[in-house]
């Protein structure tokens, strides 16, 4: 029991960790932004999230899994494919982690922002939005993570792909979250909590949607065809 406890402290050490950097470097970039006058532009802002995602995926991914979101976490859960009895633990982790890291920076830059995520739309539309934008990095995760025909090794780089182009579309309309730990810690660095709930639902709500979609789809296989050659996909062969 003792040793279980231990080994699930230190998977939410490492999603603690991970998610510390993750919000550190993202809003760090808009922060840097503001400091430059826009030297960091949104594509510079949505590689530091991209590339965060991707070391991250690397460096803790065989410790923890690299959920780094509540989210994610919340999607394995319903999906029946994380342990119900850790997935508060992770969330718990997840959210210090974003938190300090919103604190951290603030005792280093003192900024005037701090990355909150407030929506430029309206309310029904930030919410779709962030669905929309969650359902996509959800359905990449649930792909890489659980189907052994996925070309193995590029997790991290799928995943921050996905993240990069999340955010190029929807920063400037929600602040393209997808992730409730990274808004909840400059919410409570900043004290901005404009429609924050948006920001806990549509992630939730768009990741369990992917994860069920990627699970429908998992019996799919190409056809077979004429020539009796094994279907091929961008990455190879697929099983029929």
């Amino acid at each position: 029991m003792r040793e279980a406890v231990q080994h699930l402290g230190r998977r939410a050490a490492a999603e603690a960790i991970g998610t510390f950097f993750l919000v550190l470097i993202g809003t760090g970039a808009i922060v840097a932004d503001g400091r430059s006058d826009g030297a960091v532009g949104i594509v510079g802002i949505a590689l530091a999230f991209a590339f965060v995602i991707l070391a991250m995926v690397y460096a803790i991914g065989h410790l923890s899994g690299a959920h780094i979101n509540p989210a994610v976490t919340i999607a394995f859960w319903a999906l029946g494919r994380f342990p119900a009895k850790d997935a508060a633990t992770y969330v718990v982790a997840q959210c210090a982690g974003a938190v300090a890291a919103s604190l951290v920076l603030g005792a280093l830059l003192a900024p005037a922002t701090y990355g909150e995520t407030v929506p430029s739309v309206g309310t029904s539309q930030a919410f779709v939005i962030e669905a929309l934008l969650s359902f996509a990095l959800m359905f990449v995760v649930v792909a890489v993570a659980t189907d052994e025909r996925v070309t193995a090794g590029f997790a991290g780089l799928a995943v921050g792909l996905v993240v990069g182009f999340d955010v190029l579309f929807g920063a400037v309309l929600t602040g393209a979250s997808m992730n409730p730990a990274r808004s909840l810690g400059p919410a409570v660095a900043g004290g901005t909590w404009t429609a924050h709930a948006i920001y806990w639902l549509g992630p939730i709500v768009g990741m369990v949607a992917a994860a069920w979609v990627y699970e429908l789809l998992r019996p799919a296989a190409a056809p077979r065809l004429v020539s009796r050659r094994d279907a091929l996909g961008v990455a190879g062969p697929i099983d029929a």
